[in-house]
């Protein structure tokens, strides 16, 4: 279900509650056809492939958390490539298939070659690179909206007319951002804050609010010369509780959608991307 709005495809829904219920298990969807295609997210804090079938329905998908990726930088491309093979080969092995290339994506404002290195040092090909909220923006075809991409090291915003994009840009300010708000604040490690971040969202909320304030104040500064009516929330961050609620007071004016499953939210839209 999505969270109190009617303005979220069905079908993109249906699609992320399936990669949240089969993610980094052995399960195969019946009735997939093919070809089958791939999308690799390199995230901040983890990295995400997805493999769709032909209708886009999800096949199968792998979800490890790494630290390998900050402000769009590849800072242990080593590791980065090591988990990507890994995925890969066990997405292989399940499906009994050879994937030869892959969709992936970066931040807006970064050198997307950074993410192709990486792919492609993983022997495969790169079918597609995209920034990642115009691939949630392709994906959607909206009119008169904006995607806002919170991910670990930045907020992105992609501004849709008519289901294209016609402004993208980021600023450095992401759920990393959010962790060593959470570490300082508590004085605890940065993977002690991790956690309390994941497990107990509502608990950390007032101390992390201000960093989600600053967001939805880099999403009105990107915005503010263009005429939209939605806001669609895109990223793991998003998905703490208060997250919606606070774009919602900020944005009074719009519709705030935010998907369950958000993480994946990008992770599927890659993989879905077709540059043709």
């Amino acid at each position: 279900m999505i969270n109190d709005n009617q303005h979220f495809p069905t079908w993109v829904a249906d699609n992320l509650n399936d990669i949240a219920r089969i993610v980094n298990s052995d399960h195969i969807e019946d009735g997939m056809s093919g070809p089958f295609k791939l999308g690799i997210d390199l995230g901040t804090s983890d990295i995400v492939s997805v493999v769709l079938d032909g209708n886009n329905h999800p096949v199968a998908a792998r979800l490890s958390w790494a630290d390998v990726v900050r402000d769009g930088v590849v800072v242990n491309f080593h590791e980065a490539i090591q988990i990507v093979k890994k995925q890969v080969t066990e997405l292989e092995a399940l499906l009994n298939i050879e994937f030869k290339t892959a969709t992936t994506s970066y931040p807006p404002g970064t050198d997307p070659k950074i993410s192709v290195n990486v792919i492609e040092a993983a022997g495969l090909e790169v079918s597609a690179v995209i920034d990642e909220p115009s691939a949630v923006a392709h994906l959607l075809k909206l009119d008169q909206a904006a995607v806002v991409d919170i991910g670990g090291g930045t907020t992105g915003i992609a501004i849709l007319e008519k289901g294209q994009v016609i402004y993208s840009g980021d600023e450095a300010t992401g759920g990393r951002h959010v962790t060593l708000t959470i570490a300082g604040s508590l004085q605890k490690s940065y993977e002690e804050a991790e956690e309390r971040k994941m497990k107990t969202g509502k608990e950390v909320w007032p101390i992390v609010r201000p960093v989600f304030e600053k967001m939805a104040d880099i999403t009105r500064n990107h915005s503010v010369n263009h005429s939209i009516q939605a806001l669609y929330l895109s990223g793991g961050s998003c998905m703490l509780p208060g997250v919606k609620d606070l774009f919602q007071r900020e944005f009074p004016e719009l519709q705030v959608v935010l998907p369950d499953h958000a993480i994946f939210f990008t992770p599927y839209a890659i993989a879905a991307y077709d540059a043709s």
